[in-house]
């Protein structure tokens, strides 16, 4: 195999291999990434055997052929070549190197046999169709903050992608919920989605899908079955298997008897919840809210460190109330809010809050009290 490629090119596609190789592996083939070139264009294919990534990109093919090489090192000597810099690979099955030269610089690294490279076995998709690329970041952007980190409830590890009934009919609806806070984010239905089965996608696939997503021009075709999930453009496929477990009644835990009403400007809330809770050693402090007529004051009381309070002008108009919360976890909500105001409605200091963004429906959380 010899190939010549512009090195910002060979940076994006080895970037995006790399990030999906697992660091520390007992296999010495999964460090790898398969480097396989045709007519003119080279792919990279990577994998941990639960996602694979596979990025096309324009090449300059001498002399058709594959390899396998460390991701890593292969990143590492791509980012810090020269811009601009014409890159050569060229791999010797004879002596198992890969010759990686741009302008001065030579490097010569160890390679693997091809054929030793696990390719994932291609699924039968129950579910095809196409969804815009802002469309899809803002359904995972919204939703992934409340990922549950827990190993033990497994089936929290990712976002639950799935067909549900919203205000204005059927949706794609993206769920994360760690039983602390939950997100529920809905879109549109894309034209042929209806058929897709509701599936748990990893947090590590959501992380790796984000890259995907920065093009607002771009179309994403994602397929569904099962056992898989598979996003695409035109340049790189990324497909992952699926959490194998039921994800649990969500609807239950989203409080519908909530009457008083809250209305601040998010931006203000999260800079305010922010400072008061520097006091706090640690970042899980709770911060009290006491809400009056057009009035809120949040308040933290860490006696080893200290005390703080301050008073926001709202809009609310309902009986006293003083609930707290988890300081990140409303610093986590307020950050997701896009829109000038956030909604909060609360039933009482010990039941589930709801915040929605301004009068948008499609975006609902559910945060738990603390006891303050």
């Amino acid at each position: 195999m010899k190939i010549s490629v512009e090195r910002g090119v060979l940076l994006k596609a080895v970037a995006q291999a790399q990030s999906v190789v697992e660091r520390r592996n007992t296999i010495p083939i999964l460090a790898n990434v398969l480097i396989e070139a045709d007519g003119s264009d080279v792919t990279f294919r990577a994998t941990d055997l639960d996602i694979e990534v596979v990025d096309r990109a324009p090449a300059q093919v001498e002399r058709a052929g594959a390899t396998t090489v460390s991701a890593t090192t292969l990143h590492e000597i791509v980012r810090k070549l020269p811009d601009g810099a014409l890159v050569n690979l060229t791999a010797d099955n004879a002596t198992g190197r890969l010759t990686v030269e741009a302008g001065r610089s030579n490097f010569s690294l160890a390679t693997l046999p091809k054929e030793d490279f696990p390719v994932m076995a291609s699924s039968e998709y129950a579910s095809n169709f196409a969804a815009s690329a802002p469309v899809l970041r803002r359904l995972f952007d919204k939703s992934k903050f409340a990922i549950s980190t827990e190993e033990t409830r497994y089936y929290l590890n990712g976002v639950y992608m799935h067909i549900a009934d919203g205000d204005s009919g059927k949706a794609l609806r993206c769920v994360a919920t760690d039983g602390h806070r939950l997100a529920r984010i809905d879109a549109d239905l894309p034209e042929g989605a209806t058929e897709m089965p509701g599936v748990i996608v990893p947090r590590k696939t959501v992380g790796e899908l984000r890259k995907l997503l920065d093009d607002d021009d771009m179309e994403i075709a994602v397929s569904v079955s099962e056992t898989k999930v598979r996003f695409a453009t035109k340049d790189i496929t990324l497909t992952s298997k699926v959490i194998d477990g039921t994800f649990p009644d969500y609807t239950r835990v989203i409080p519908t008897g909530n009457t008083r009403k809250l209305e601040v400007d998010a931006s203000d809330f999260a800079r305010a919840v922010d400072r008061v809770a520097t006091v706090s050693s640690e970042r899980s402090r709770a911060v009290k809210m006491q809400l009056d007529e057009d009035r809120l004051v949040l308040s933290v009381n860490a006696p080893d460190s200290g005390a703080a309070e301050e008073e926001l002008a709202v809009a609310y108009g309902d009986d006293r109330l003083e609930i707290g919360f988890n300081a990140k976890y409303l610093l986590e909500i307020a950050s997701q809010v896009d829109r000038e105001n956030a909604v909060f409605m609360f039933n009482s200091s010990g039941d589930p809050t709801l915040m929605r963004e301004g009068n948008d429906q499609s975006a609902v959380y559910v945060v738990m009290p603390m006891r303050v």
